[in-house]
């Protein structure tokens, strides 16, 4: 186990009184004749049994949590591992750097460094401890900034993810089913009357059935089956009908263009995950001249095939009228409400091509491109991305740290 600076410091409310404490009960060292013989050998170093005293001494001063004599132990191999990994590829600290981090370890007990060393000398541990506590730790600082530093960048995905969570609250989820059967004008009548008759439906069963036998959307061979979606990914105009249902209700038939849609509660849970809020989706249509025809279907699978982002669809008009491409990020009130129902169920980089335009004729090509996450006014992004940042070099270096110790040729008396 192994303590940060800041993490031994917030432990402390005040070195001072500690080391009045200390003073009462330090123990007389009996065995002062072995305080200076090894106790631990590292690698080609040694530990010995007056540096872990003192490192004792310092974590009591610190008021540090867990079994002192086992920390002082653990922290002063990792030390050596991390000055000799350090050392090995050039890396020593300034003593002017070494002073700097001093000062700023006094500071956050509320104390000058002259004060922080007066008071922990008081308490049996010197100023060498110290400052050899504070150079191991600013060595394996500047290792990781040069060995892994190169490595962690932050995308803005990943900040719009930390927004997400950071700003959004405990939410609901749902277990949705849905029919999506296409109405021509020719047959808006006799499906719309079908759609009236599977509303009445209370079977999960009964409604899959109608699913795999009417709907054209790609879950009909899941009995229209969906996976649990957040009820505020859904469309702002679909999340009151969904939560007004009791499972194996369906909700009354929904005009879409050229369609209708009827959904079906399977289950409803509250949730400690943050229910994320959107500013803005960003999504990519296509047009395909021919709408469900198995030759626009094909044309569309193969452009598919050939898709990894939103961005390749710019490749796939090029040359073609502009029409054929809409693309643009718009809040989720301003999206049609059919392609919001398709995002609705999509993943970035996700493709659907159930809708249709211009009365069945074209065939839409539906890319989900992202979610902007709203953003609360007080949040630093650039804090956040920071924070990532140190998230990801804290990563590299347990493991990094944990290869040394495997390593290394550990020996203790």
């Amino acid at each position: 186990m192994t303590f940060s600076l800041k993490t031994l410091t917030r432990t402390c409310a005040g070195v001072l009184s500690c080391v009045a404490l200390l003073a009462l009960s330090a123990p007389q060292e009996a065995h002062a004749q072995n305080l200076f013989a090894t106790a631990i050998k590292v690698n080609d170093g040694a530990i010995t049994n007056f540096e872990i005293e003192e490192r004792i001494r310092f974590l009591r001063l610190l008021r540090a949590p867990g079994d002192h004599k086992t920390l002082a132990r653990e922290q002063l191999i990792d030390d050596r591992l991390k000055v000799g990994a350090a050392r090995a590829v050039g890396i020593n600290p300034a003593q002017a750097d070494i002073e700097a981090g001093m000062e700023e370890f006094a500071q956050r007990a509320s104390l000058t460094r002259e004060e922080f060393v007066k008071a922990i000398e008081a308490g049996g541990v010197s100023e060498q401890a110290f400052r050899d506590f504070v150079s191991a730790g600013l060595s394996w600082r500047q290792l990781v900034q040069a060995k892994f530093g190169g490595r962690v960048s932050i995308s803005e995905a990943e900040v719009d993810r930390a927004v997400a969570s950071t700003t959004a609250t405990g939410g609901v989820r749902v277990l949705l089913s849905e029919i999506i059967m296409a109405a021509p004008p020719q047959q808006a009548a006799a499906v719309q009357e079908r759609a009236e008759r599977i509303s009445q439906i209370t079977s999960i069963a009964a409604f899959s059935s109608e699913a795999r036998r009417y709907s054209a959307s790609p879950s009909r061979g899941r009995g229209g089956r969906l996976d649990w979606l957040p009820v505020s990914q859904l469309p702002a105009q679909l999340q009151p009908l969904v939560l007004g249902l009791a499972p194996g209700e369906v909700t009354a038939p929904l005009p879409l263009p050229n369609a209708v849609a009827l959904f079906q509660l399977r289950d409803i849970q509250e949730t400690d995950a943050p229910a994320p809020k959107y500013a803005a989706i960003e999504y990519a249509a296509y047009y395909i001249a021919g709408g469900r025809t198995e030759a626009a279907l094909n044309e569309a699978r193969k452009i598919q095939n050939n898709l990894d982002r939103c961005d390749d669809l710019y490749g796939v008009a090029k040359g073609q009228d502009p029409s054929v491409l809409e693309r643009g990020a718009k809040k989720p009130s301003e999206i049609p409400s059919d392609i919001a129902i398709e995002l609705a169920k999509m993943d970035p980089g996700e493709i659907s091509t159930t809708l249709t335009r211009a009365n069945g004729q074209t065939l839409v090509l539906l890319m989900l491109c992202g979610r902007t996450p709203e953003l609360a006014e007080d949040v630093d992004r650039a804090q956040l991305s920071l924070g990532l940042r140190n998230q990801r070099l804290t990563s590299y270096s347990d493991g990094y740290l944990e290869q040394l110790r495997a390593d290394a040729r550990i020996v203790e008396n």
